[in-house]
């Protein structure tokens, strides 16, 4: 007599329970856009009061602001006039004057003017203000933010 076996369905594998996961790092908020720089004029701004103004704020330029100048009659005419107009839309304040038009800024001292210019092209290609200087004695290197503040701060 044959017997036959019946096939037992073969067991699912028994699989472990899945592990809990690892808790993740804590993930730093990224920081927020800086879009505003103080800077210290070197000489400062005098107004019609006689009164000077030597801290300000510039603000990153956008393309609107370096393209709108170019369609500026006193730029076509004289085309060194677009850095006069160019600053007088990024610097948002000079001092107490809130209202930073082509004629205060025809008004800067040479140096204030040459100090504008450079924190311009530092925060808007570089995107910073420190700039790695030496000094004249020693020869040790270090880096100072050309924006200004007051001596102490980084």
């Amino acid at each position: 007599m044959r017997r036959m076996m019946s096939a037992i369905p073969a067991a699912a594998p028994v699989q472990a329970a899945p592990a809990a996961p690892a808790p993740a790092a804590p993930v730093a908020p990224p920081e927020p856009m800086r879009t505003e720089f103080a800077f210290e004029l070197p000489r400062g701004y005098v107004d019609d009061s006689g009164v000077v103004h030597r801290s300000g704020v510039m603000r990153l330029a956008t393309a609107r602001d370096e393209l709108v100048p170019l369609r500026d009659d006193r730029v076509r005419e004289n085309p060194a006039y677009l850095t006069v107009v160019l600053l007088a839309r990024v610097v948002v304040r000079l001092g107490a004057v809130t209202d930073v038009h082509a004629g205060v800024v025809e008004n800067l001292f040479a140096a204030d003017l040459a100090f504008l210019q450079d924190v311009y092209r530092r925060i808007n290609s570089e995107g910073h203000t420190r700039a790695a200087v030496a000094c004249p004695e020693c020869g040790h290197g270090f880096g100072v933010d050309v924006a200004g503040g007051r001596p102490g701060e980084s």
